[in-house]
């Protein structure tokens, strides 16, 4: 491909996300020229020696420090890889006149609350949720609370900050916590609220789609195997193709594309966490980026395409059609974090690593560093993937692995406030 030829893709990168590097493998494959953008202030940025430094936090100055940097050099698309770029990235894009989500979209799949606005105001099937800001009193708030209720950020992802309640205590406490999640990471009233929500039974699965035009094309189903009732809601192994029928798979695909077109999305990869219980699948949540950590590992397209290379693919207007995935079974399990504190070793790994059907052990964490779990938490301890004929014999395989693994943690860390009581079933 010349030079003149070759696409330039701007992309948004967090500086620890698991999602950078399989993007940026995605993009030299197809022969992009990939611009990286990197979320950090520009006094550090020039400090770490990052050309293109700006805070995703601050959408309106990061879109103007990158118009500027831009240019008239042309770009064909704005990939964002995770949650905290999606905003910037829609407005970046409209401004280049790229195909792209809607800012206001791109708003209501980041923020928990815009999005139960906007779910309910159409009628898709989510929990009935309430806003409160961060110096509200949960005392007050507990007398007039449905119970079981699931207390949740409005902003931040992987499940951090998100505690079930059954009680006006567990409440107080609760809230306490997540308000001291958002409070450590520099939110404040103008910035953040709490949400209130009611809990919802049933199984929990995760879609994993692209939409063009509005119209979704579903890549993978996953099942969660972990019953996933509270207090926190760490999710553990995925497994796809899903046991759940063809009528149940349906249903939730529809689901998907009615709430991801209430939002106003139509365009790009979603990531949809739904519950299917007695009265259908309802939305947890949804947004318009791919899935996290390094689970995209399991998926591949057609002729041995990554995930992200087909997001790629996608942005820069290239066809996708007859990407199927294959018929082989696959799972990844996110290793949780059992306590905070030290992490000192790891055994087991190689024991681990020959269960019949693991292919890979992937240990994230270093040594000698500290490690909080959920809801404080925001990684895992690492990834155990796994291939098969059936998810029956993937999900086996991913659990003896993971109980060859051992932990050494030391120095245990004091969480915010003391944890909450498990429900009673």
């Amino acid at each position: 491909m010349s030079s003149n030829d070759q696409k330039r893709v701007l992309m948004l990168l967090s500086p620890q996300s698991y999602r950078n590097a399989a993007f940026l493998k995605a993009g030299e494959r197809l022969g992009l020229d990939v611009i990286q953008v990197v979320d950090v202030p520009d006094a550090l940025a020039s400090e770490w020696g990052i050309n293109n430094g700006v805070e995703f936090r601050k959408p309106e100055q990061a879109e103007k420090k990158l118009m500027d940097r831009l240019g008239s050099d042309p770009v064909n698309a704005v990939i964002s890889l995770d949650d905290s770029a999606t905003l910037l990235a829609s407005k970046v894009a409209h401004r280049l006149n790229l195909p792209s989500n809607d800012p206001e979209a791109a708003l209501a799949a980041r923020d928990k609350w815009v999005m139960r606005q906007r779910l309910h105001e159409h009628g898709v099937p989510a929990p009935l949720a309430w806003r409160h800001d961060l110096d509200a009193d949960p005392a007050t708030i507990a007398l007039d609370v449905r119970y079981p209720c699931v207390v949740k950020p409005n902003l931040l992802s992987g499940s951090r900050g998100v505690i079930r309640a059954n009680d006006p205590d567990e409440f107080t406490i609760a809230f306490e916590r997540t308000r001291q999640i958002l409070v450590s990471e520099g939110f404040t009233n103008e910035t953040a609220g709490i949400l209130v929500e009611d809990y919802l039974p049933g199984i929990e699965v995760a879609l994993e789609g692209i939409l063009s035009e509005g119209k979704l094309q579903v890549l993978a189903l996953f099942d969660k195997p972990d019953p996933l009732e509270g207090p926190f809601f760490e999710e553990t192994i995925y497994t796809t193709p899903s046991r759940l029928s063809d009528d149940e798979q349906r249903a939730i695909a529809t689901c998907t594309e009615e709430a991801s077109a209430a939002l106003g999305l139509r365009t790009g990869p979603v990531h949809a966490e739904l519950r299917l219980n007695d009265m259908g699948p309802w939305i947890i949540e949804i947004a318009g980026r791919s899935i996290g950590g390094l689970c995209s590992t399991i998926l591949e397209f057609g002729t041995g395409q990554s995930l992200e290379e087909l997001i790629l693919r996608h942005a820069i207007g290239e066809p996708i059609s007859g990407a199927e995935r294959g018929n082989d079974a696959v799972g990844v399990m996110m290793i949780p974090i059992p306590k905070a504190g030290m992490l000192r070793e790891v055994c087991g790994v190689e024991e681990a690593k020959q269960v019949p059907g693991v292919t890979g052990v992937e240990i994230s964490a270093p040594i000698n560093h500290s490690i909080v779990p959920l809801p404080e938490g925001s990684s895992y301890l690492g990834f155990i993937f796994a291939k098969g004929d059936n998810v029956d014999d993937v999900e086996a395989a991913l659990r003896e692995a993971h109980d060859a693994l051992e932990f050494r943690i030391s120095s245990q860390i004091r969480l915010t406030a003391d944890p909450v009581s498990p429900p009673s079933r």
